[in-house]
Parts: structure tokens; sequence; C-alpha cells
């Protein structure tokens, strides 16, 4: 057994190497560099939590390529896929204190720290996804990245994972389906009030266990994109996808601010730039591939339903209950902008 002085020493210094070596694999480092400007080289970490093969990693790849490229080598980048920085909370606490310097992170899972970004999560709130873009791109997207100031992070352009489908081991048309049903749920009210809804039960489940879970029978079910369905196999472990589009799953590209702002002006700009030109090319190619993603689940044998209009507008209604909770609790002024909005847009 540890005499009392001898184990607080040994705590104390393992909490001070652990400190260390977590603050010297965020943290940005400046050295002199050999750069066609002859200044400081910057090194940035920029994390995510996808697979190195989605057009999220790629669209970081060529973040990469780009900044380093326009910046003379004065910046360089190494990016870190699969939440190799740590989970999305982690991420984005790393961004506050300046020990991360980038990451692209899931709206739903930082909601906790921005409730506003829940919006993102209100079923069958966007009609189409062009009207999404418009959204994310306009005065209400702008509105919902300023709010990320107040956490020391600056929000500079949202990416997507795309419209959530449903996997299950029974069909889902109707509410009634639903009905018992045990899904796994992300850490947001607002969904799990959705399912809640559809009278299912939401379980919260962390994401690296969910395909363990859905295998063993845990959960019933659970909902996300094509890109995250394909990549994680959900279908492997579920008989039936259900192409529902009833939520829509966005990442935000975020800077630390305190970090941002004490590059020169010129490398500050090339990083926003860069960072907001590269959204459009990374939700291209997701709609691009995700043909691809469909075209292999069907050919693993899983049933894949689509919709008539008749039971997506079930659905919708039966939980539309759910945009009246986050008017009340969260934020009433920018659901209704997103309301006039998509009026607006929808009669272009």
């Amino acid at each position: 057994m540890l005499k009392p002085k001898k184990y607080l020493f040994q705590v104390l210094m393992f909490t001070t190497l652990s400190a260390l070596l977590i603050a010297g694999c965020g943290a940005r480092q400046s050295t002199e560099g050999d750069g066609a400007a002859g200044g400081e080289v910057y090194e940035i970490s920029y994390g995510h939590g996808f697979m190195p093969e989605t057009p999220h990693h790629q669209a970081a790849l060529k973040f990469k390529e780009t900044v380093e490229e326009k910046s003379d080598g004065r910046l360089q980048v190494t990016v870190y896929p699969s939440d190799q920085l740590g989970s999305a909370r982690e991420q984005f606490e790393g961004l506050q204190i300046g020990t991360q310097e980038i990451a692209l992170l899931p709206t739903a899972r930082i909601s906790g720290f921005i409730p506003e970004l829940q919006i993102f999560d209100l079923p069958f709130l966007f009609p189409d996804r062009e009207i999404g873009y418009q959204l994310m791109d306009g005065e209400l997207g702008n509105e919902l990245l300023g709010l990320l100031s107040a956490q020391q992070i600056k929000g500079v352009a949202f990416y997507e994972d795309g419209f959530k489908h449903f996997t299950s081991n029974t069909e889902l048309r109707t509410p009634e389906d639903f009905k018992g049903l045990k899904f796994r749920a992300m850490e947001s009210e607002i969904i799990m009030e959705q399912f809640r809804k559809l009278g299912a039960n939401p379980t919260t489940i962390d994401f690296g266990e969910l395909y363990n879970s859905l295998q063993q029978g845990v959960v019933d079910g659970q909902e996300n994109p094509l890109v995250t369905i394909k990549n994680m196999k959900f279908y492997e472990v579920q008989d039936v996808l259900t192409l529902s589009e009833h939520g829509y799953l966005a990442h935000v590209l975020m800077f630390s601010e305190q970090w941002l702002q004490s590059l020169p002006e010129d490398l500050q700009e090339i990083l926003v730039e860069t960072g907001k030109e590269l959204a459009s090319w990374q939700r291209a190619e997701i709609q691009k591939e995700e043909t691809e993603y469909l075209e292999e689940i069907k050919a693993s044998g899983t049933k894949v339903i689509e919709l008539t209009e008749e039971e997506r507008n079930e659905l919708r209604d039966v939980t539309r209950s759910v945009h009246e909770e986050y008017s009340s609790n969260v934020n009433e002024d920018l659901l209704k902008k997103a309301y006039e909005d998509i009026d607006l847009l929808e009669k272009e």
C-alpha cells in the first residue's frame, strides 16, 4: 500500500504529465519556416469524427491542401479523422481553451453548448435540400454561427451529413409502427421528444457502441443519414431502411477564436474563406455518393422503403408539436424566422 505522501506525489506527477501531453497534441506550434514569405509556420490540428473514406474527411484534406498552397506553406494542417482528438464535446472544449485549432462537428452533438442549434433536429423542418442550403448560407445560418462567439469559437460554415432516415428490423410507415420500439437517440431533447411523439422509447447510447447494440437487440432501431448508415454498416444488423428524410444532420466547421485572432490577418482570411468555399463542395460530394451508398445497402439484402407523400405527411403531423417545444424552450424568434424564410423560398 502506498504511503500518503508518495501517493500524492505520484498523482500530481501523473496529472501534470497528462496535461502536458494533451496540450502538446492539440496546441498551436509556431516555428521559423522555409515558406515563400520566410515567416512563421503555423501548425494546425483539424479534427472530426468521420471515417477516412467519407466526403467529410476528403473535404478536410482539400482544406489542408488549399490553405497550405494559398499561404505558401505558412499554414501546415494535420487532419485527425475518426474522433482521434476526442469526442465532439472534448473537441469543442479543445477549441474553447485553444488546445485544438479546427473541428468539424455535428450540430446535434454540441447543442448542449448552443441550444439554438437544435433547430436542425426539428422533424420535417426543411422541405428539401436546396431550401436547407439557402437557410444555412443566409441570414439564419449567419445568426446561428454568430452564437458560437460567446463560446470563444468562430463558426465558419455548415457542412452536411444530409437527411436522416430510419433503420429497423420491422417496416416503419405509420406512427403505429413505431409504438413500443426502442430507438437509439443522441443526447438532444428535441430528438428524444421526436421519438416520444411517435410512440417509441428513445435510448441514449454512445455512437461507438451503436452497431453492437443493434446487433444484440439492445435497441430496435436508429436514425442517421445514408453516409453514416453505410460507413458504420448499420444495414448489416438491421433488416429495413426507411427513406423518411424526417430530419437533417448538419456539421459546423469551427475555429478556436483565440487562436484565429492570434494569426496574421492574411492567414485568417485564407482559413475562413477556404472553409466557406469548401462547404458547397462537401455537400455536392455527399449527394453524389448517396446513390452509391443506397445501391450497396440494397445489394446487402436490406429492404428499402420509400414513403408515400401521405405516409410522410402523417409522420410530419404527429411530430409537429416538437417545433412548439423548441419555440417555447429555446428560441421563438429564430424558429419564426426559419418558417418565414422557408415560406418565401417555396414561393420562388
